[in-house]
């Protein structure tokens, strides 16, 4: 049985193999025969508020034959206390598999654990793994592989930049980590990766010279609005902007994993200027989830 908790819970040549995937099944839309999940019901357990993930998925789940049934932490009693792991060996007797956003990568891990069905990693403080498979599907679009050098602007230890180290280990492309020192990923993860080849740096505008990709996210995460004041503050001069992308090269992409506060990490004319990739990235979510449904259904 497998599960995708984090980026490395799949190989390089498995993540292009769900690449691929994802390709099939965006060009195949609308048509009949690919119904891996039939019969299956999915619990989708959201501790975190979503859009993208939320409609993503539950129009995934769908699509390729399953059911989804959305739980939030007020509709169970995993909001009122019961371990996790009980929660997980109940559902884990009725559904077929799990997506889940939360906050603790240990509480997804020991879902997974005890349910016993496939578990998928919707997003934690961690890791956001579908997130990069959906940005790696855009870029593979755009430039026709994935050699690109990719520059992470803003806070470089968050689960997003973190989920982008472990994909360049995995898939062996550039990439630079653009952030305030206390913003920075530590060097024990950098080499628990395998990543050594990625760069970090608070050097702006060194870091995007030769970037193909830059990309940013919100400056404070959910669960981190008590560091509001302090973070943005400290992460003010770590926006994408026109100074910026004059510094770029005129072919760089810019993405965004949404949603976006225009003014702070970004600002409107440069997200306007990039919106069709933003969306399309926001798009790729489907195709690219719906690649791992079936790659863990089929494993």
């Amino acid at each position: 049985m497998r599960h995708l908790l984090k980026m490395a819970d799949l190989t390089g040549e498995e993540w292009r193999a769900v690449l691929a995937g994802a390709v099939e099944l965006k060009a195949q839309r609308g048509r009949p025969g690919i119904s891996p999940l039939s019969g299956q019901t999915w619990a989708m357990i959201f501790l975190k508020s979503s859009t993208r993930t939320r409609v993503s998925f539950e129009v995934g789940v769908r699509e390729l034959g399953g059911a989804p049934m959305f739980l939030s932490g007020s509709d169970m009693q995993l909001g009122r206390g019961e371990p996790i792991k009980d929660t997980a060996r109940v559902l884990g007797r009725i559904v077929h598999g799990a997506i889940i956003r939360t906050f603790s990568q240990v509480d997804i891990e020991e879902f997974a654990a005890f349910s016993r069905i496939p578990t998928i990693n919707a997003l934690t403080d961690d890791e956001h793994p579908c997130q990069i498979a959906a940005d790696l599907l855009t870029i593979q679009e755009r430039f026709g592989n994935l050699k690109q050098h990719v520059c992470f602007i803003g806070d470089g230890a968050c689960n997003v930049p973190r989920s982008w180290i472990s994909a360049a280990g995995l898939l062996g492309f550039p990439l630079t980590i653009a952030a305030p020192p206390e913003f920075q990923p530590t060097a024990e993860f950098l080499t628990q990766c395998g990543a050594g080849h990625v760069r970090v740096t608070d050097d702006l505008m060194d870091a995007v010279k030769d970037a193909d990709v830059l990309y940013t996210d919100v400056f404070v995460s959910m669960g981190k609005e008590a560091e509001g004041e302090t973070r943005l503050k400290a992460l003010a001069g770590y926006q994408i902007n026109a100074q910026l992308m004059a510094a770029a090269p005129d072919h760089a992409m810019v993405m965004h994993c949404l949603p976006a506060y225009r003014g702070k990490e970004i600002t409107d004319e440069v997200f306007e200027a990039h919106a069709d990739t933003i969306f399309t990235q926001a798009e790729n979510r489907l195709h690219a989830q719906k690649s791992v449904l079936r790659f863990l259904v089929e494993s």
